[in-house]
C-alpha cells in the first residue's frame, strides 16, 4: 500500500498532465493564437504566427474545401435535389429565360428587389421597385415578394448563403416578406459547406438559408413562415 501511495504522489499521471495543459503558459499561447486570428480577419497587423506550426497541432479529420471533384452539372443536380427536399420550388433556366421565370414566380402582389439586382432580371415586372436600405423594416410587411441574388450555394445541403451585398439587400429584406425569389448562378454552386466558407468573406454578415422558414412545436407540428419567408423559389441559371 505504501509503495502504491508513493507512486501515486510522485508520478505525473493523467491529472498532472491535465494540469500542465491548463498552465498559464498554455492558456496564454491559446489566447494569443485566437486574438491574432481575429486581428487578421479584421485586416489589422498581427504578430508573426506560423500557420504550419498551428496546423500541426490541430487535428483536421473533416473534409476540407476542394475535396469534391464533381463538375458543374453534377453539383447543380445535387443542389436542386436538396433544395426541393426542403419544400422550396426550384426552376432551372438559361440566362435568356431568367426574366420570364422571375415574373412567373413573383405573382400578382407588390414586388421589391434588392438595390443591386440586374435590371434585366426585372424586365417583365414593370411595377417592381427597389428596396430602400434605410427604410423601416415594418414597411416590408406590405411586400408580397422579394427578388435577390445570392453569394454562394451549397450542393450537399441545398443551402443558399447571402452576404448582403447590394444584389442581395439588407437582412430584413429576406426575412420579413412572405415570399423570397432567389437567383443562383450555376457557377455559384459549390460542393460543401467548407467550400462555401472558403469562398465568402467572413467579415460580412452571412445568412444561411435552407428552404422556407419553418419550425415545429413539441408535438412536431410543422409551421412555416414564423421566422422568415413562408415560400422560397430558387431560380438556377445554367451556362
Amino acid at each position: 500500500a505504501g509503495a502504491g501511495s508513493e507512486q501515486g504522489a510522485g508520478a505525473p499521471g493523467a491529472a498532472a498532465a491535465a494540469a500542465a495543459d491548463r498552465s498559464p503558459a498554455g492558456t496564454d499561447e491559446a489566447r494569443r493564437v485566437v486574438l491574432d486570428r481575429l486581428a487578421g480577419a479584421l485586416g489589422r497587423p498581427t504578430p508573426s504566427v506560423d500557420p504550419a506550426a498551428v496546423a500541426a497541432r490541430v487535428p483536421r479529420h473533416y473534409r476540407p474545401a476542394g475535396a469534391d471533384p464533381a463538375g458543374a452539372e453534377e453539383l447543380t443536380a445535387r443542389f436542386v435535389r436538396h433544395v426541393a427536399d426542403y419544400g422550396a420550388r426550384v426552376t432551372t433556366v438559361s440566362a435568356g429565360q431568367l426574366a420570364a421565370a422571375i415574373a412567373a414566380q413573383a405573382g400578382p402582389g407588390p414586388v421589391v428587389a434588392a438595390p443591386g439586382v440586374d435590371p434585366a432580371w426585372l424586365a417583365q415586372l414593370p411595377d417592381a421597385r427597389r428596396d430602400d436600405p434605410a427604410g423601416a423594416p415594418a414597411a416590408l410587411d406590405a411586400v408580397d415578394t422579394v427578388v435577390t441574388a445570392c453569394a454562394v450555394a451549397v450542393a450537399d445541403t441545398g443551402t443558399i448563403v447571402l452576404d448582403h451585398r447590394p444584389d442581395q439587400g439588407r437582412r430584413a429584406l429576406t426575412l420579413v416578406p412572405d415570399h423570397h425569389v432567389c437567383v443562383v448562378g450555376q457557377h455559384q454552386i459549390v460542393a460543401s459547406v467548407p467550400d462555401a466558407v472558403h469562398v465568402v468573406d467572413p467579415r460580412r454578415v452571412l445568412t444561411f438559408v435552407s428552404g422556407p422558414s419553418a419550425t415545429s412545436d413539441i408535438e412536431l407540428d410543422r409551421v412555416e413562415g414564423v421566422h422568415g419567408p413562408r415560400r422560397l423559389d430558387v431560380v438556377v441559371v445554367t451556362g
